[in-house]
């Protein structure tokens, strides 16, 4: 294990940290908020000291990195910025349980938007900016940002890959082009561009400025950090649909954006990921809008409300317009479902991912088949490409241990003893970076009252989920502390 390049790629990751912790210090220095101001000048001194440690003891790291390490890396990584970055909702006093402020800022680096405040509008705004940025950086992934910035070649040269590929949500993680850091830079250019242009029709719609920057992180990064306790309720229908076009662009593989930019519009139109997530969208929303016709005075006003429902928990964002705890169970059942599909691989939602999903279907169809006729040869093919059976057993490996969390988890947050639809869309709803879930923890609720045992179960529940498990798994692991 090449413990010293870990060391100084966390001291990089905690600069950049501590780097976009200063527009939020900017906006309480500008609002006079001495509590906040306090919270991030404090929590700058510890990253700054932690930072400049690790990169003073690291500085003479080796080459010689593999996908142990970048497993190891990214879990750590992620775990290191969470405890760091929940500092300034700790020190200003606005959060005064540590581990509700851990919570608070897992849940939106992991993109989740699960919330133990019961008075968000209560909050400074400077911190509010930091909880909805943090969204923002997570959605693509601080260390896919690193890698976009990072010099190529020297020392860490030929790390990229397994930097990547153990970040980047999906079956499987490819190149763009043949640089990983031409690859991440051209994903993180198309999430500018597109959180640009949320902010831009969210501004033509009237939204004020600071609340069109935090609604955007929130869409970009399908959090779903609302900065008013009825999220995105209290705003205008046309401002609603501008939310829903975006999370559903947002839950679209970038890889679809960088074809499109080439021009090769037909891989785009025959990707079967694409067609099933959109399928799965229109159904979806038709199905719900038939169950709910009565609650609302229009069809329109109908159809709005379910397809921003639908998109919201389908993109794994959490935003919502309205109680959907009160839908009748058939509208109920559908949104638990969207949240264990999840959206595309290689985008920035969570979930299971339609790309598993796909993957896992046209597999059991391949062993039906194999049960009809033995002597014949089956391979899973996707967009006309032969799937690698690596990639199929890690599916299935992926599932199983998907099940095992699920189930452990849900066995250890119903000690607290809320209801079996409280727990399981709780544990849902986090595991998948959704948010907000059914009943006490409904859209209209907060996880403020599970207890401190729950809440770190959910917080690993959050981390599993966003860095597809395996990272996490690994940590856990000897094997990966071993030497080679």
């Amino acid at each position: 294990m090449n413990f010293k390049m870990m060391g100084r790629f966390i001291a990089q990751i905690l600069g950049i940290e501590a780097f976009f912790m200063l527009p939020a210090l900017a906006i309480s220095l500008y609002d006079r908020e001495v509590p906040a101001i306090y919270g991030f000048a404090a929590s700058l001194l510890v990253i700054g000291t932690i930072a400049g440690g690790l990169g003073f003891f690291c500085r003479k790291s080796k080459r010689g990195f593999y996908e142990r390490e970048g497993l190891a890396c990214v879990g750590i990584a992620w775990i290191v910025m969470s405890l760091l970055g929940c500092l300034p909702f700790y020190f200003s006093g606005e959060i005064p349980c540590y581990v509700d402020a851990l919570f608070e800022i897992v849940s939106g680096f992991t993109t989740t938007g699960a919330s133990v405040l019961t008075d968000v509008e209560a909050m400074s705004r400077g911190l509010l900016y930091w909880r909805s940025f943090s969204h923002w950086l997570g959605g693509m992934g601080v260390l896919v940002f690193l890698l976009a910035i990072a010099p190529s070649g020297g020392r860490g040269g030929g790390f990229t890959v397994h930097l990547l590929r153990a970040e980047s949500p999906g079956p499987n993680v490819g190149k763009l082009v043949p640089r990983m850091r031409q690859t991440a830079m051209i994903l993180y250019l198309l999430y500018v561009v597109l959180t640009v242009l949320n902010i831009f029709f969210l501004l033509i719609g009237g939204m004020p400025l600071f609340d069109s920057l935090c609604t955007a992180f929130g869409t970009a990064g399908t959090g779903g950090f609302g900065i008013r306790n009825d999220s995105i309720a209290g705003y205008g229908p046309y401002l609603q649909n501008v939310c829903t076009v975006f999370m559903l662009l947002f839950g679209v593989n970038f890889s679809c954006y960088y074809l499109l930019l080439i021009r090769q519009f037909r891989s785009v139109f025959r990707d079967e990921e694409l067609r099933l997530y959109l399928g799965v969208v229109a159904v979806s929303v038709l199905a719900i809008t038939v169950n709910i016709r009565g609650f609302y005075d229009t069809l329109g006003e109908t159809v709005r409300h379910a397809a921003f429902q639908v998109a919201s928990i389908m993109t794994t964002t959490g935003f919502v317009t309205t109680d959907f705890d009160l839908w009748p169970g058939f509208s109920k059942t559908i949104l638990l479902c969207l949240m264990m599909i999840g959206a595309c691989a290689g985008s920035t939602g969570g979930g299971f991912k339609c790309g598993r999903l796909l993957l896992l279907l046209k597999g059991l169809r391949r062993n039906i088949r194999r049960v009809l006729y033995p002597q014949r040869v089956e391979t899973v093919r996707v967009n006309g490409r032969t799937v690698e059976e690596r990639v199929l057993e890690n599916t299935n490996a992926y599932l199983a241990a998907y099940m095992v969390i699920l189930v452990l988890s849900i066995a250890v947050v119903s000690l607290d003893g809320f209801s079996i639809t409280t727990n399981l869309s709780a544990v849902l709803a986090c595991f998948n970076n959704i948010g907000p879930g059914l009943d006490q923890v409904g859209p209209t609720c907060n996880y403020a009252s599970y207890s401190v045992l729950s809440k770190l179960v959910l917080i690993l529940d959050m981390l599993a989920g966003r860095l597809e498990i395996f990272p996490v798994l690994v940590l856990c692991s000897k094997s990966t502390w071993r030497r080679r």
